[in-house]
């Protein structure tokens, strides 16, 4: 059998874009699974820079890490503060 070699993959390199951040999220969010757009939001977060991203939300790296992992349950005081530090709005839209 031949061995593949696989490399590790990080999509925060990829974000490099409003645009590109803009459909990330609106892909994670199409999921309805909590977890993985509370994972989504970290990985755009470390695209943006944790340090920077902490300056502007107030909050510390490791809060910020912890909440956005996908085992983290941000609070939506937490969840709002990180969206305007990233420029993003959340917007209730029927279906």
């Amino acid at each position: 059998m031949k061995k593949v070699k696989l490399c590790d993959y990080d999509p925060a390199d990829d974000l490099t874009s409003a645009e590109a951040v803009e459909y990330y999220m609106a892909e994670a969010f199409k999921t309805n699974d909590a977890a993985y757009i509370a994972h989504a939001f970290g990985v755009v977060a470390r695209a943006r820079g944790m340090t920077i991203i902490a300056e502007q939300t107030g909050l510390s790296r490791e809060q910020l890490y912890k909440s956005f992992s996908e085992q983290g349950n941000p609070t939506l005081k937490t969840i709002i503060a990180l969206t305007q530090a990233l420029g993003l709005t959340l917007t209730p839209k029927a279906t």
